[in-house]
């Protein structure tokens, strides 16, 4: 390519009876191979797909088919295509949602070939998933992902662009591929790869799906809240829009953050699939940092660092809203893309809290000289410690200035039907709290079926509960009259979990930062609590509630709760007493982009992103275990050749050959290698034979690209970051195991024998 126009372009261009494509690639390249089979008679080799290393993702062309078209990866699947910015990850998919997501993810493959992947991964001898799960990723660049999460390898099912909805930049109907006949050069773009997006206010912050209803929220940057449903046909109508005003006309607040998303005025066409109906503005137009979404009732609850409200999807009306700001939140009207920072702020709030730890300190000194007092207590502390149980040693913490900011960010919203008012009545319920330690809770009336439509939803605030450490509020769970977390709108209805029992008194559970605290309710009296960072000076980050099916008693299982803590650290504490029952080390500390990304699934299992592209799978369960199991053969039992204008053996269309090396092959046949079943990491016996068999290949094969292909890629079925994680095995952690899945990592050199 001229350097002086494309010089930034990455390409390979492919000649062919007079068609020339330059395919252009969005990351550099590091390495192409032409996979060819090979006829003795032939005058010419038949090249039949092309396969491009770059430095983001694999990619295959297909050179038979007119058009040249891609070949859609099977596994190394490009996560990273645009930046992630969360995830949701869903259990036990029914199976009409799963064809409905896969009808809806096959219309959009059109475009890729119907060539079978040309690289032998293997044998895969994992038995068949038990459950369907999904994972859901959001990206920055508007889009959710859609992934098979119930095996080893992430596959793509369905990607969503809720781009279309906004006016941007770029138009959603235009062809950044389309170019005309006489233009030049002949670029076309391939890959998944695209870390540009037109606009960072799209990027999705929170992700709700119903997988009994078919209901999907999705919130973005710009305070967006969208409400979608399922459709199987393509349809074109205008997305209805409303706007919540957080802050409740107050005075004395100015919003210096980014500007709202405009929306599209008029229809718009929408693929088959997750369509939105109702589009809720958040003003002022902040990240919006928490998500509910009840389909039973048909609402919907979205929270900012200014407030929070309540959305009715099936009026498209809305129900309320409820504005946190502390009168000191300056820096909540910021935003996250202002630079403007309030630096004399900061310093003076540093100031303050260094201020009070003296003076409680001063406060806690004994009266007296200190000689004399440590004279007096020292022969009754020696008698009283032999004969007195030491207590845990519990570390001070102090209490947070309601004058901190951002004490109105709302960090958890939760849904629940529970005795709100009085013991002899329950009723819907909205819960949220706060990163100050507040907690609100609403009373809701949801109108019967019959007059859902005709009734308004009305909402009442019923209680309101200060902690007093006022740490971050991270969870809410209310347990009914057996202990038991109550169930997932829809969920007693579909038959898939028992009544909740609602003779017994209910349980709210309180999960801050700093400790877990049990409420009586009617009357939110506490009832008992752990302090997790007075006694281990962690912090929690992230909580959800599992369920731990037993391995022998099929009709046997326990709630508890997963906790993730700053340190890295994977706890579980059990429900309802607060008892720690196992901790691992799971995540290093250091890694807080990892931490900030894991989500816990429903059965004890978690994902968390080990690099921007690679997620990787840990287990808290014994029975729900996700392991890679294959069978890889040796690539000694393989056919190395090189074809030379037709003459020479032909190589196994499994193994492909390479046009780009320059070296011979004398062809001999190998003796069968070592066959590598279960290869774990902790292995080293199956290690010791693989690196025997790398080292007698790379003397005796030399075409080394051919058979990196055949060895490297398919122990690479996984993906990782390095030769150890390509091995297809477990990582393996205290009670806890761990798996790469499906990323493609960052590659910085050739295909080699090394």
């Amino acid at each position: 390519m001229p350097r002086a126009s494309y010089g930034d372009r990455h390409c390979i261009s492919v000649v062919h009876n007079g068609q020339q494509v330059a395919f252009d690639f969005t990351s550099r390249v590091i390495d192409f191979t032409v996979l060819a089979e090979v006829d003795p008679a032939a005058a010419f080799d038949d090249p039949y797909a092309l396969v491009v290393l770059a430095e983001e993702e694999l990619v295959v062309i297909d050179l038979r088919t007119a058009g040249w078209p891609s070949v859609q990866p099977p596994y190394l699947a490009s996560l990273h295509c645009s930046a992630i910015t969360c995830s949701h990850h869903i259990s036990n998919i029914p199976l009409k949602l799963w064809e409905h997501i896969i009808a809806a993810g096959s219309r959009q493959n059109a475009q890729f070939s119907t060539m079978e992947w040309p690289i032998n991964g293997g044998t895969s001898l994992a038995p068949p998933p038990p459950q369907r799960d999904l994972l859901l990723t959001g990206h920055e660049d508007g889009t959710v992902r859609f992934w098979d999460a119930s095996g080893v390898c992430l596959r793509l099912l369905y990607k969503l662009s809720t781009a279309r909805v906004f006016l941007t930049e770029t138009d959603p109907s235009e062809n950044l591929n389309a170019q005309g006949e006489d233009e030049w050069p002949p670029l076309r773009k391939v890959g998944s790869f695209d870390p540009y997006s037109d606009d960072p206010r799209l990027g999705i912050q929170k992700i709700f799906l119903c997988k009994y209803s078919g209901y999907l929220a999705v919130a973005g940057t710009a305070g967006q809240v969208l409400v979608l449903e399922l459709n199987d046909e393509a349809a074109e109508h205008a997305v209805e829009e409303v706007e919540a005003d957080l802050l409740q006309d107050q005075e004395g607040y100015r919003w210096k953050g980014h500007e709202r998303l405009a929306a599209r005025a008029g229809p718009v066409h929408f693929e088959p699939g997750f369509q939105p109906f109702v589009l809720v503005q958040c003003q002022p137009p902040a990240v919006v940092t928490s998500l509910a979404l009840h389909s039973e009732w048909r609402l919907v609850a979205f929270g900012t660092s200014h407030g929070f409200g309540l959305f009715d999807h099936q009026q498209r009306r809305q129900v309320f809203v409820k504005c946190t700001l502390h009168p000191s939140d300056q820096l909540a009207l910021e935003g996250p893309l202002s630079r403007v920072k309030s630096l004399k702020k900061s310093l003076r709030q540093s100031f303050r809290r260094m201020r009070r730890s003296r003076v409680s300190s001063r406060k806690r000194r004994p009266a007296g000289p200190p000689g004399e007092m440590q004279a007096a207590n020292t022969k009754p502390e020696r008698t009283g410690l032999q004969n007195m149980e030491l207590a845990p040693v519990q570390r001070k913490i102090e209490a947070r200035s309601a004058e901190d900011s951002f004490t109105g960010f709302v960090r958890t919203l939760y849904f629940a039907d529970t005795y709100l008012r009085d013991s002899s009545r329950h009723c819907p319920s909205l819960w949220a709290g706060t990163n100050g330690g507040t907690v609100y809770a609403f009373s809701l009336r949801v109108p019967p079926a019959d007059r859902r439509m005709d009734e308004p939803v009305r909402a009442e605030q019923a209680k309101e509960i200060q902690l007093m450490h006022r740490a971050p509020v991270v969870g809410i769970l209310v347990l009914d009259g057996h202990s038991i977390p109550l169930p997932e709108p829809l969920e007693v209805a579909h038959d898939l979990s028992k009544s909740p029992d609602m003779q017994g008194s209910h349980q709210l559970l309180v999960v801050s930062e700093e400790q877990f605290k049990v409420f009586t309710l009617p009357k939110v009296s506490a009832k008992l609590k752990l302090k997790l960072t007075a006694l281990e000076g962690s912090r929690v980050r992230r909580v959800g509630v599992a369920h731990f099916s037993s391995c022998r008693a099929e009709d046997y299982g326990e709630h508890h709760l997963a906790v993730l803590t700053n340190l890295g650290d994977i706890q579980v504490v059990s429900l309802p007493l607060l008892k720690p029952q196992v901790r691992y080390s799971c995540i290093r500390r250091e890694d807080v982009s990892g931490i900030a990304s894991c989500v816990f699934t429903k059965y004890g299992q978690g994902f968390y992103l080990i690099s921007p592209s690679e997620f990787e799978r840990f287990s808290l369960s014994t029975k729900w275990l996700v392991e890679p199991r294959c069978l890889v053969e040796s690539a000694r039992t393989k056919h190395h050749s090189r074809p030379s204008n037709g003459n020479g053996p032909g190589p196994d269309k499994s193994l492909g050959q390479t046009r780009n090396s320059g070296s011979q092959s004398d062809g001999e046949e190998k003796k069968p290698g070592p066959v590598m079943e279960h290869a774990l990491l902790n292995d080293e016996r199956v290690l010791k034979e693989i690196q025997s068999t790398l080292e007698g290949d790379r003397g005796s094969c030399g075409n080394w690209r051919s058979h990196r292909m055949a060895v490297g890629c398919s122990l690479g079925n996984g993906g990782g970051r390095d030769s150890g994680h390509c091995l297809g095995g477990c990582t393996s952690w205290g009670g806890i195991r761990g798996r790469a899945l499906g990323p493609f990592p960052r590659v910085d050199r050739p295909l080699g024998p090394s």
